[in-house]
């Protein structure tokens, strides 16, 4: 009987994973065919957190944004806004080398914000930061109350 019960079972895993093989193909022509989620929406609203000034993660920041802006299917339907505080406040500094970038971000309709907290920790004035920088009391607080009116978060 436990020959039987043996032999029924790898029968059974036989069959399945048969089954298995042609799910399994069906599945990878289905996921080769995939060209990306429609933008059904009439309007999306993305907040990017940089909370740090390590010069990697501020050019990965920088290229996600603008890949995101360059993407034809949100033409039109999109509201971005980058907010910094902690270490990132460090990119709002005139004596770091992101005036360009940040104006450009600016220009393609972006709103740049620093948070007011982390000037007052660090110690820092408005005077020390670009000119055409926004403000915010609080990147914590910017980041929730935007979180709750729909916007996505993302850090990069």
């Amino acid at each position: 009987m436990k020959k039987l019960l043996v032999i029924m079972v790898l029968m059974g895993g036989l069959y399945s994973n048969e089954g298995h093989a042609q799910d399994k193909e069906q599945l990878l022509a289905e996921n080769k065919n995939y060209t990306g989620a429609t933008a059904s929406e009439d309007h999306y609203k993305a907040v990017y957190q940089l909370d740090t000034d390590n010069p990697d993660i501020v050019k990965k920041t920088f290229r996600n944004i603008n890949n995101l802006l360059k993407d034809a299917r949100l033409k039109d339907k999109l509201e971005v806004e980058l907010v910094t505080f902690s270490g990132g406040t460090e990119v709002m500094l005139k004596k770091n080398p992101y005036e360009e970038k940040l104006k450009d971000l600016i220009a393609k309709g972006v709103r740049v914000v620093q948070c007011l907290n982390s000037l007052e920790e660090r110690k820092y004035t408005k005077d020390q930061l670009w000119d055409f920088i926004g403000y915010t009391p609080s990147g914590n607080g910017e980041l929730i109350i935007l979180n709750h009116q729909g916007w996505s978060i993302v850090k990069p």
